[in-house]
This record gives structure tokens, C-alpha cells and sequence, in this order.
């Protein structure tokens, strides 16, 4: 709870922080999903190289939209609901996964989305197999972290809207 605040208000607070977050998460859990079911990687690969992060067909755009708020609003849900000893672990869990696939997104961009959509040439048979396959692989478990992540704040929210 926030100091000076009382725990009605810290956990109304935390309760909307944390409607924000599932709605941040659901986004990214569905939009992930959706990239791997429909294979974007492998259609994005194969367009010529020298892309743009925000060109057309990018999934990028469609992330700037809830990305930077997800991981902040689950943040400022467990500094708010603190004092909810029945939340507080579903807070921590939410933050922890979100902050999980931050990380995940993170290293996928920098080890293999910068490689493999947007350098200047299109990388070889080889080279575009196993990128695609850690992108598969890492998208994997971004899946598992935002999925944990949009169920902890759900239940978190629940707890707190008691």
C-alpha cells in the first residue's frame, strides 16, 4: 500500500493498474500467438532484406500500441496492492512474467529479428532455418511468460476488487 493512502483506494488503484496490464498482456499473448500460427516470421524473411522496423507489414506497429504500458501498469499494480497479502503473490507473479517476456522480446529482437528482417541482405537457406527456428523457440516461451503473466493479473485483480 502507498503510504498516506488507505487500502480501499491503494487496492482500487491497483485493481485498475492491473485491468491495464491484462489488457497489455492479452494483447501481446494474442499477437504472438497469432504471428506464430500464421508463420509472420517466415513470410516477413522473405521479403528482401533492409526492412523497416515499422514498415508496412511490421508487427512492430501493432505492439506500439499496448507494449510500453504493460509492463509499468503490473508494476505500479504491486506497489499499489502491496498490502493485499491474498494478491501480493499473484502481483509478484504478474510482474515476474511480464518482466520474463520483456526480456524474451529483448533478446529475440537483438539476436535474431535484427538479423533476420532487417539487415540489407537476405540471409542464406541456412541461416534463415535456424533463425526461424530460435524465433519459434523463444516465441515459445514469450508465450508461456505473457499467458502467466495475463492469468496472474486476473486473479491478482479479482483478489484485490474483493
Amino acid at each position: 500500500m502507498l503510504v498516506g493512502m488507505s487500502t480501499g483506494t491503494a487496492r482500487r488503484i491497483a485493481a485498475r493498474a492491473l485491468g491495464l496490464a491484462e489488457f497489455g498482456h492479452a494483447h501481446w499473448f494474442f499477437g504472438n500467438l497469432y504471428e506464430a500460427v500464421v508463420r509472420v516470421p517466415d513470410r516477413l524473411a522473405d521479403r528482401e532484406g533492409g526492412a523497416s522496423p515499422v514498415g508496412v507489414g511490421s508487427p512492430v506497429r501493432y505492439y506500439l500500441v499496448g507494449a510500453p504500458l504493460t509492463l509499468p501498469a503490473a508494476l505500479a499494480a504491486a506497489v499499489a496492492g502491496w498490502g493485499d497479502r491474498g494478491g501480493r503473490p499473484w502481483l509478484v507473479a504478474a510482474v515476474v512474467c511480464s518482466g520474463v517476456g520483456v526480456g524474451l522480446t529483448a533478446h529475440l529482437v537483438r539476436t535474431v529479428n535484427l538479423d533476420l528482417f532487417f539487415r540489407d541482405r537476405v540471409p542464406s537457406a541456412d541461416e534463415r532455418k535456424a533463425l526461424l527456428r530460435a524465433w519459434y523457440r523463444v516465441n515459445a516461451a514469450r508465450l508461456v511468460a505473457t499467458g502467466g503473466a495475463l492469468v496472474a493479473a486476473r486473479v491478482a485483480r479479482s483478489r484485490l476488487s474483493r
